[in-house]
């Protein structure tokens, strides 16, 4: 499980301020994960870091749609879209990532759901499930072949990211212990068995920091 510096890469998924204890979507423990994240990422030379940029009144935004509720969902042009309250909205603090984050290598902040009409889940694709982000052809282009996830939230983008990089033939491992979830009804749960499906494994961090 040792990082090999040619092929593997850290994915931290939105560590952002909005997703963590205080923040308009907060993750329960959202902040709990950050000091091991700057560990595991001394462990890679690669580390990409992504990034929720919504614009005012984003699809995705309860606040955008009259009388709808946070949580609830709409039938967008794509498909299903749950509703959430607005957050990581583009040049405000709640999109900033969490002060505690230290990985001055990163060499990629991946910015994604900037589009107002269509989120974006995965650091792959945008939910209409064929839009590409251009990060599949970024890590090809450098060789980095196996992904390495982390950050928040498990039941939604960590989800998302690591099914579609999968499915675009990149080796997709979950770092289960320093992630958190939204924990929607059933939302863990479909998740677990989403990766099982998919053949992705769910390492613990012990496994990369005790090398």
């Amino acid at each position: 499980m040792e990082p090999n510096t040619a092929t593997d890469a850290l994915l931290v998924i939105d560590l952002q301020n909005d997703f963590c204890p205080g923040g308009a979507l907060a993750v329960e423990g959202g902040d709990e994960i950050v000091p091991t994240i700057n560990l595991l990422a001394q462990k890679f030379a690669h580390v990409v870091l992504t990034q929720d940029w919504h614009p005012p009144a984003h699809i995705s935004f309860a606040s955008a749609h009259n009388g709808a509720l946070p949580y609830t969902t709409i039938d967008a042009s794509y498909g299903s879209q749950t509703l959430w309250p607005d957050h990581c909205v583009q040049n405000t603090p709640g999109a900033a990532f969490h002060a505690a984050l230290s990985v001055p290598h990163a060499e990629l902040i991946l910015r994604k759901g900037f589009r107002t009409g269509i989120d974006s889940y995965s650091a792959f694709l945008e939910n209409d499930h064929s839009t590409p982000t251009g990060l599949g052809g970024y890590l090809r282009e450098r060789g980095l072949t196996r992904l390495f996830l982390c950050g928040l939230a498990y039941d939604f983008c960590v989800r998302h990211s690591a099914i579609d990089g999968t499915a675009l033939d990149f080796e997709c491992f979950i770092f289960e212990d320093v992630t958190r979830a939204v924990n929607l009804p059933g939302s863990v749960k479909a998740t677990d068995q989403a990766f099982e499906e998919a053949g992705i494994q769910r390492v613990q961090s012990a496994d990369i920091l005790a090398l």
